[in-house]
């Protein structure tokens, strides 16, 4: 029987000082404080590592471990160093969050090899939770995977030749050590009210998606063909909470003059733009705006059920238009007119930019007129517990019509008509992992994220 081995030993420290949080990263005396199907200690000529099988290929997050580690201040920079290994070519997912998924944690994606390689993953703590962890996802592949030597660390702020400690999470501090970048402090403008018919919707809490997204982006998987995290595109989005609001996050966009990319996938949730008369979205940027773009395109595929694009529609946003200069250190709202041309079937889009980290919200093409600007209550649907064992209990102030919950892969494998306040779910038979339940109240669709422990 296969396995994987995860042989860990981590601490936290910043420059200067160090503190063990974890004291059994051996795991000779047990093992502590880890969850998940993984946290098994098995003992072999002395050594104590933790071992687990993934039983059935293509099953993502059946084999992951995480430790509950509070990283209560958000904006901190920290460094992950492990080493790993396995026994084919395979992927391995790594990082600080708060389940084991992508959705609301801040991840990388390594590539591992029969050969043992140390990787060193910075990160940026864009939430603050005392259920905050380390996370580490095997994947989807039968197989074995060996972890070794991992470190947390605090990257701390002091002053390194002129530049700020932290520059080697990607961030670029400069040579008068100002403050290392940090995400907005408040949440995008609340949209205006608008009949669900006249909006398509690709990011948004306050309008239902066009599909059930995820952050996997997988290539030659179904992950990657409704993804807001597509592997063909070097920038990389996360889910991040901005003053209790979902908002994505993108990184690894370009910066100076070249541009960088990323890509959202919809292929389950294509439409017909033809009447659709204008694009609205959100921006957030520390980046100097001068001399920089922010260009949306959607690829329409004319119903070509695989592809190839039959054309493209675009918008070029720069500073002669829709982006400011300089930088108003706010959020930027765009409403931008949708160009003629044939648009009848987007089924992706794609972001192409120089200002480097970027974080958005309320991406939606709308037609019609507002009805007004009245808040959204999504905030008043409650679920708990989260993560969820047996029982998920959904409760809301007015009249919940409709529940369904999805898994990573878009499909529906629970739904219920309430039609009370409150309703409580049977989840025991659910595979372990992350889903999606979207909850209607009032014609109004709204989106969250569970885990199954």
């Amino acid at each position: 029987m296969k396995k994987i081995t995860l042989l860990l030993a981590l601490m936290i420290s910043s420059f200067g000082f160090s503190q063990n949080l974890i004291t059994n990263g051996n795991f000779e005396g047990g093992i502590t404080g880890w969850s998940g199907n993984a946290a098994n200690v098995v003992t072999e000529s002395g050594n104590s590592y933790n071992a687990a099988n993934v039983l059935t290929a293509g099953n993502a997050y059946e084999v992951n471990l995480s430790y509950v580690l509070p990283l209560t201040t958000q904006g901190k920079a920290y460094k992950l160093t492990f080493t790993a290994w396995s026994d084919t070519n395979r992927t391995l997912i790594a990082g600080i969050g708060l389940n084991q998924n992508p959705w609301t944690a801040v991840v990388q994606t390594v590539n591992l090899t029969p050969t043992s390689q140390t990787f060193v993953l910075n990160f940026i703590s864009n939430f603050a939770n005392a259920n905050s962890r380390i996370l580490f996802d095997m994947g989807a592949a039968v197989g074995f995977v060996g972890i070794d030597n991992v470190i947390l660390e605090e990257v701390t702020t002091t002053c390194n030749n002129g530049v700020q400690d932290g520059d080697e999470t990607g961030i670029d501090c400069g040579g008068t050590c100002a403050p290392c970048a940090v995400p907005p402090t408040t949440a995008a403008p609340t949209p205006p009210a608008r009949n669900a018919a006249d909006v398509k919707s690709i990011f948004s809490n306050a309008y239902a998606p066009i599909t059930v997204f995820n952050y996997l982006g997988v290539d030659n998987q179904p992950s990657n063909d409704n993804t807001y995290n597509t592997s063909w595109c070097p920038g990389t989005t996360s889910l991040v909470q901005i003053a209790g609001n979902d908002t994505n996050k993108v990184t690894g966009l370009g910066s100076g003059l070249a541009t960088g990319c990323e890509g959202i996938s919809f292929l389950a949730g294509r439409f017909d733009a033809t009447a659709f008369t204008h694009l609205h979205m959100d921006i957030w940027t520390e980046t100097a705006t001068l001399d920089k773009v922010f260009n949306v395109k959607f690829s329409n595929w004319d119903n070509r059920p695989t592809g190839p694009e039959a054309n493209a529609i675009e918008f070029n946003i720069n500073n002669s238009n829709y982006l400011p200069n300089p930088n108003p250190g706010t959020w930027i709202s765009m409403d931008i007119p949708v160009p003629a041309g044939l648009k009848n079937d987007f089924v992706q889009l794609v972001i192409t930019s120089s200002l480097g980290t970027v974080y958005y919200d309320n991406i939606y093409l709308y037609k019609g007129t507002a009805l007004g600007t009245q808040k959204f209550e999504t905030s008043n649907v409650k679920m708990y517990p989260n993560p969820v064992k047996n029982t998920l209990t959904i409760e809301a102030n007015n009249v919940i019509q409709r529940v369904s919950v999805y898994n990573i892969l878009g499909q529906e494998v629970m739904k219920a008509s309430p039609k009370s306040n409150s309703v409580t779910l049977q989840t025991n038979e659910l595979q372990k992992g992350v889903y999606m339940v979207t909850t209607e109240i009032e014609g109004k669709v709204s989106t969250s994220k569970i885990v199954k422990e």
